[in-house]
């Protein structure tokens, strides 16, 4: 053991082991700074290169970041250290607005669909060296990505939108390779990145999606791939534009190298049109996921883009997982062709609770944001004294911290839960948590 820092070990492997074991259990924090190489070989008795290998490894998994004379430290949200774990614990009695699940009561009823399947495949068993995609699904999800305007390209399934990316990621980028990614964003994908070997690039989000100076900016910096979602996205609700995907477009078209991956899990709860970014000669990919319209469980996502992407991604999904269960994806075909989600109706109904929030906060003098999906962003000035408040008065609520990188502070409330009857006392209560300074923040 090292004095004061718990670092121990003989070999690159085994010093960057003991980091990762004190980052996990607390012994060395995020922002915590860490020894310089030379000083740190010094008290193990090592080489200063064993040292230099061990934080080049750190680096690449995403614990640690290197800021030249400054010093290495712990990343402010290390790759060991999951962003689902800064949560709030609900107590009884507290109204759970914050854990982003859909309405229920908005999910179809799944058992006739697995029932079908089931019985399909009693009938005729899929075995190793079967075909890994269902047909009838392939077909189904192809005419709806056609009918949206998503280019043409073969398709593959995955267990859900993240799973999707990360095999995206996995197979074009190496350990280091920057990924441009929304801030605020999906807290999974802010943890995702780093957990690859890869650095995020922070891009600024308004109502209409990406910012277009600030995607500009990544690029020229180096970033190999974009990450956007065109929809609901998580947590501020933004959708791609019209306008929007023209200048995200043009800002792409002078990086034709860059890697486009495009997340539309809004799918099927939303009736906003879709305005996909992907089009030229570029590796790109399009996830469409089925879990917030027809339930998490399902693990499903369908993935297209270009042949080399998705022939890459199929090869390594051979080598691990092989293939999504089939009676799965026979019974998400069925759910699709007997319609068993109104996009309309669940789009609406989650509407008429958000804009209901968004209208009663600025009753009350605070701006919020979500323009599709099922949360609502309210920027603060305070962020954990605002959520400490709104659990004392009964509302837990999401930490921004889970969402963002460079951007402001911030909470999401989760619009699926509430009843119309119920957004009042949710916009009281903010408003009494925010307190006299409240007023306009930016989240970009």
């Amino acid at each position: 053991m090292l004095g004061e820092y718990p670092i121990s070990g003989r070999r690159a492997a085994d010093i960057s082991a003991s980091v990762e074991r004190a980052v996990a259990d607390g012994s060395l924090e995020p922002g915590q700074l860490l020894p310089p190489m030379r000083e740190l070989a010094e008290r193990l008795g090592v080489n200063p290169n064993t040292v230099a290998a061990a934080y080049r490894t750190l680096r690449e998994r995403g614990v640690i970041e290197t800021a030249g004379r400054r010093g290495s430290r712990i990343r402010p949200k290390p790759a060991t250290t999951a962003r689902e774990s800064i949560r709030v614990d609900v107590p009884d009695g507290v109204r759970n607005v914050s854990n982003g699940n859909p309405d229920t009561a908005l999910l179809p009823s799944l058992v006739e669909a697995f029932t079908a399947a089931a019985r399909a495949a009693d009938q005729n068993p899929v075995l190793y060296g079967a075909a890994s995609l269902e047909p009838e699904l392939a077909r189904a999800a192809r005419t709806a990505l056609d009918a949206d305007g998503v280019p043409a390209g073969p398709v593959v399934v995955a267990s859900g939108s993240l799973d999707a990316i990360e095999r995206v990621l996995a197979v074009h980028l190496r350990p280091g390779d920057a990924v441009a990614v929304e801030d605020p964003g999906w807290g999974s994908m802010l943890d995702l990145v780093p957990a690859l070997g890869l650095r995020i690039e922070p891009v600024g989000v308004d109502d209409d999606g990406p910012l277009p100076g600030d995607v500009a900016r990544a690029l020229r910096g180096g970033a190999r791939a974009l990450v956007v979602t065109d929809r609901a996205q998580n947590p501020t609700g933004a959708a791609v534009s019209a306008s929007r995907a023209e200048e995200l477009r043009a800002v792409l078209a002078a990086h034709p190298d860059v890697l486009l991956i495009e997340d539309d899990h809004g799918h099927g709860i939303v009736d906003l049109p879709l305005h996909p970014l992907a089009g030229d000669a570029r590796p790109w990919a399009f996830v469409r996921s089925v879990a917030k319209a027809y339930g998490p469980d399902l693990r499903l996502a369908v993935l297209t883009g270009d042949p080399d992407t998705v022939d890459r991604v199929r090869g390594r999904q051979s080598l691990g997982p092989g293939w999504v269960s089939r009676i799965t994806q026979r019974a998400v075909a069925t759910l699709w062709a007997a319609r068993a989600v109104d996009a309309r109706a669940v789009s609406a109904s989650y509407g008429r609770r958000r804009d209901a929030l968004i209208a009663a906060l600025a009753v009350r003098g605070i701006a919020a944001h979500g323009r599709s999906g099922m949360n609502v962003w309210v920027p603060v000035p305070d962020e954990t004294g605002v959520v400490a408040r709104l659990l004392h008065a009964g509302w837990a609520v999401a930490p921004g911290a889970r969402f963002r990188m460079k951007a402001g502070p911030g909470v999401r409330i989760t619009v699926s839960g509430l009843r119309v009857e119920e957004i009042d006392a949710v916009a009281d209560a903010v408003a009494a948590a925010v307190g006299p300074a409240r007023g306009t923040v930016r989240y970009d």
